[in-house]
C-alpha cells in the first residue's frame, strides 16, 4: 500500500513485481553512473582552458565512445526482455478469474467453479468501516490462494479499462470485444489495492480493485461459503 510522500514504488508482492524492481535499480544505477560522467566531463571541459591536441583526433577515442554505449544498451536490454518473457508466461495455473470492466465497477467470474461470480463495487465513504482506505475499499474483493499461480482474463464490456495492481506488478488492459491474459502469484497473504488506470469516464476514479491474498484452506472454505449462499 502507498503511503503519503512516497518516492519509490511499493513493496513486491509476488516474483514478477521484485525483478521488476530489481531491473528498476539496476537501471537507474546505470543512469546515475552515466550522469555522473556526463557532468564530471561538462566541468572538466569549463574549467580547464588548455586542449590536449591528441584527443581531438584519436581513434581510441572514437572507438570507446562508440562501443560503450552499445554495451550499455546490451545491459539493459537484456535483463528487461527476461521479465518481458516472464511476464507472459502461463504455465499450469491452479486457478482462473475472469474480470470485466464496467463504467464503473469490475465483475470477476472464477471459471474453475460453477456459478461463482460476484460484481465488486466501491463503499462510499459514508459506509467505510473505521481504517477503511477511502476510494481504494470495494464491498466484495477478489480472494486468491497465496503462492499459486493465478491466471487472470481481462476484457470490457463498454468502454476501455486497465485492470492494475502495483504491488503485483500488473496492469494489463481491458478492451471490449478482446480477451487479455496475465499471470500472477502473491508471495504471502495481505490486500493489494488497485485502480483502473484507463481514463474510461467521468466516473474512472471510483472503481478500484482489491485483492486478497490467503492461505488455500482459507481460499476453499470462502469458496464454499459463496457457492451454498
Amino acid at each position: 500500500m502507498a503511503h503519503p510522500s512516497q518516492l519509490g514504488f511499493q513493496d513486491a508482492a509476488s516474483p514478477i513485481m521484485e525483478e521488476l524492481l530489481h531491473f528498476h535499480d539496476h537501471a537507474l544505477m546505470i543512469v546515475f553512473l552515466i550522469s555522473a560522467l556526463v557532468l564530471y566531463t561538462i566541468t572538466l571541459m569549463i574549467t580547464t582552458s588548455l586542449t590536449h591536441t591528441n584527443t581531438m583526433d584519436a581513434q581510441e577515442v572514437e572507438m570507446v565512445w562508440t562501443i560503450l554505449p552499445a554495451i550499455i544498451l546490451i545491459m539493459i536490454a537484456l535483463p528487461s526482455l527476461r521479465i518481458l518473457y516472464l511476464m507472459d508466461e502461463v504455465n499450469n495455473p491452479h486457478l482462473t478469474i475472469k474480470t470485466l470492466g464496467h463504467q464503473w465497477y469490475w465483475s470477476y467470474e472464477y471459471t474453475d467453479y460453477e456459478n461463482l461470480a460476484f460484481d465488486s463495487y466501491m463503499v462510499p465513504t459514508q459506509d467505510l468501516a473505521p481504517g477503511s482506505f477511502r476510494l481504494l475499499e470495494v464491498d466484495n474483493r477478489m480472494v486468491v490462494p497465496m503462492e499459486s499461480p493465478i491466471r487472470m482474463l481481462i476484457s470490457a464490456e463498454d468502454v476501455l479499462h486497465s485492470w492494475a495492481v502495483p504491488a503485483l506488478g500488473i496492469k494489463t488492459d481491458a478492451i471490449p470485444g478482446r480477451l487479455n491474459q496475465t499471470t500472477f502469484i502473491t508471495s504471502h497473504p495481505g490486500l493489494f489495492y488497485g485502480q483502473c488506470s484507463e481514463i474510461c469516464g467521468s466516473n474512472h476514479s471510483f472503481m478500484p480493485i482489491v485483492v486478497e491474498a490467503v492461505p488455500l484452506q482459507h481460499f476453499e472454505n470462502w469458496s464454499m461459503t459463496l457457492l451454498s449462499s
